[in-house]
């Protein structure tokens, strides 16, 4: 193949095969770099990196204004009598989150695993309570609405979006097509900047293999295996069940193609907020209802954390059983209701979930100490553990956005 070729493959067509040729190109870069660095005298991946940083930074920056001129146009020109998916989707947020933490549960008691704990980690910024978490949604639904833009604070951005929506509705139609205009071309710019999806994972994993590579990983091959275990399981197991029950039909081709077309971009840039305007994008690409997935895939980013209950449960449970205490399957459960609720707390941002371990283990009555060091344990872990946490929590927003808007349309029908 020629370099013109090459060039064309990565530049048009099929997003999800170009990126499938970043992934390939960023492999080999973090392949050759230890090999050509006392050559060029600096790290070519660690250069290379840059693209990656410039993508994730690039969605980052426009998801907060995307949500905000997305979901107030979506209302404000919401046509009187027409109805919305968002009480199903709902429900399929926090039941999949549940059953998410259950399968963690069941999968930890099956497979006990126990850690090294020598890793310090300050956790002074950790939640102490469940209602320290609760308290923090509802502070962030009545932030500023200015702070909530430049601070990524999407739940105040999706509360102050649906207060002008519906303070717009009564607006007149040239104000409602400026902002749909408006709406407009925030999207258009994200499609530029999806578009190069595949120069920003090629960085990204150029950059993060040739940092750490997959070495530091050894001594945790069997917690890894707990957690990725489970978060297949729910993917391609637990997901498709909930979605055959609303669309009592093959759900593994929307499953596919969330998982291909959303769940991979999320894989590497670690974010459930920066994968915001990808998922949106793809629901826009499956013809669902804006007025739906406009509010649903935003909201999924913060209440739908399937992954970060499944992350909570099995690196509490492995504390605990590396302490040697003794837990009833009731507890368990517990555990598991407690996990789903702090994972709607979970920060949309690489990462978010660890801080809530100390939270949970506290009820078992594990120490700080000990909860730090899981901390850290995850943050070693990061590499894999959280990647596939943000690729299953994020590909599973816009996959219940999908089955409810296509139930509701089966309904009409």
């Amino acid at each position: 193949m020629n370099m013109s070729r090459l060039v064309s493959l990565f530049f048009q067509g099929n997003l999800v095969k170009r990126i499938a040729i970043g992934l390939v190109l960023g492999i080999l870069v973090a392949l050759i770099t230890p090999v050509l660095q006392p050559v060029l005298g600096f790290s070519l991946a660690e250069k290379v990196g840059v693209l990656g940083q410039i993508f994730v930074r690039s969605l980052r920056a426009v998801a907060p204004l995307l949500i905000f001129v997305l979901v107030m146009a979506a209302i404000a020109n919401k046509k009187v009598g027409t109805q919305t998916s968002m009480k199903s989707i709902i429900i399929l947020y926090l039941l999949g989150t549940f059953l998410a933490a259950l399968v963690a549960v069941i999968a930890a008691f099956l497979f006990p695993t126990e850690v090294a704990l020598s890793v310090k980690e300050d956790i002074t910024s950790a939640p102490k309570g469940v209602g320290g978490v609760l308290l923090d949604l509802i502070f962030n639904m009545v932030d500023n609405p200015l702070n909530a833009l430049f601070k990524a604070n999407f739940i105040g951005v999706l509360s102050w979006s649906i207060g002008l929506g519906l303070a717009l509705r009564h607006a007149s139609d040239t104000t409602k097509a400026v902002i749909s205009d408006f709406s407009e071309a925030v999207s258009k710019i994200v499609y530029v900047i999806i578009s190069f999806a595949p120069i920003g994972v090629f960085g990204l994993v150029a950059e993060t293999l040739a940092d750490k590579g997959l070495g530091a990983l050894g001594g945790y091959v069997r917690l890894l295996s707990v957690l990725i275990g489970s978060m297949f399981f729910v993917a391609l197991v637990v997901n498709p069940i909930l979605v055959y029950w609303k669309i009592r039909r093959n759900p593994y081709p929307l499953v596919w193609t969330c998982l291909r077309e959303s769940g991979v971009t999320a894989f590497f840039t670690r974010s459930s907020a920066a994968n915001i305007p990808v998922n949106i994008n793809l629901a826009k690409r499956l013809n669902l209802d804006e007025e739906t997935y406009s509010v649903s895939i935003p909201l999924g980013a913060t209440i739908n954390m399937a992954g970060a209950a499944i992350t909570i449960t099995v690196l509490t449970l492995a504390a605990v059983h590396t302490l040697g205490i003794e837990v009833s399957f009731g507890s368990a459960i517990l555990l598991s209701i407690v996990a789903s609720l702090c994972a709607c707390g979970a920060s949309g941002v690489a990462g978010g979930s660890l801080l809530l371990i100390p939270l949970a283990c506290s009820l078992f009555g594990v120490s700080d100490d000990v909860a730090a060091q899981m901390i850290g344990v995850g943050f070693i872990i990061g590499i894999l553990q959280d990647s596939t946490e943000t690729a299953l929590n994020s590909s599973t927003d816009v996959l219940f956005t999908a089955a409810a808007c296509i139930a509701d349309e089966q309904k009409k029908a």
